[in-house]
């Protein structure tokens, strides 16, 4: 696998659990998915996207369980009696199990990895605005058993908050909760606001009691040669976030 095909979380986790996130970079798609596309969703041909899957099983210790994303707030378990042939509908992965990696796809949404301190528990979500606005954060901290005190969070690549511009019903998805997310939106227009969706992250982490929270603030529409980005491209590819406990 190219060197750039993926990006390791900075975070002091990385010596406990193993966790990576794809770059659009080293793959084997061509035009709108050149060349790292791992979705196959989104128009690709399919041997092309094994053959990326494969690729990005070779930095895995087992193939990766993935989801379909449906921009909800619904956390799946993995446990030993997970099927891990059927494909479910959730926004984020939980497990305690050793070497199974758990995959998030984004092109712009907000991959959030979760560990505790102490290796034993991980987890991966989907951190797109809806999922945020619906509690996809707090859902899958109840399913850990550590506090969140004792819980470290990583942000992987996403729209940066000079890109995203939403609409006043997302700013108030968010505002009617907590007044303290005003502070992620700053306007532009009538009606329109720029959404910094790490600061919402994190706010929302914070909240809830996770203070450790990492991340190297990487946007995916204006790095265009690193990451696929719909916001951007419209028809493109998707990147991984994965996690897994060593």
């Amino acid at each position: 696998m190219s060197t750039n095909s993926v990006l390791l979380p900075s975070w002091p986790m990385q010596s406990q659990i193993g966790a990576v996130s794809s770059t659009r970079l080293g793959g084997h798609s061509v035009g709108a998915f050149d060349s790292f596309n791992l979705a196959y969703h989104v128009g690709d041909n399919r041997d092309v996207i094994t053959k990326n899957r494969d690729l990005l099983n070779t930095y895995l210790p087992e193939g990766a369980i993935w989801l379909e994303q449906v921009h909800g707030s619904d956390v799946h378990v993995v446990n030993s009696t997970t099927d891990l042939s059927k494909v479910v509908r959730a926004d984020a992965l939980y497990t305690r199990l050793r070497r199974q990696p758990l995959a998030i796809m984004t092109a712009d949404c907000l991959p959030i990895l979760l560990a505790s301190k102490d290796g034993g528990e991980v987890a991966a979500l989907h951190g797109g605005w809806r999922p945020l606005a619906s509690g996809i954060i707090a859902n899958t901290l109840m399913s850990f058993r550590a506090a969140p005190i004792d819980i470290n969070a990583w942000f992987g690549p996403a729209i940066g908050p000079t890109a995203f511009e939403v609409g006043a019903e997302v700013r108030a998805a968010f505002v009617n909760q907590n007044d303290s997310f005003s502070q992620a939106f700053v306007a532009t227009k009538e009606n329109k606001f720029l959404a910094n969706i790490f600061l919402l992250a994190k706010l929302q982490l914070n909240e809830l009691g996770v203070t450790a929270v990492y991340s190297d603030d990487l946007c995916t529409v204006t790095h265009a040669e690193q990451f696929f980005s719909y916001r951007r491209d419209g028809q493109c590819g998707r990147m991984a976030t994965v996690i897994w406990r060593k």
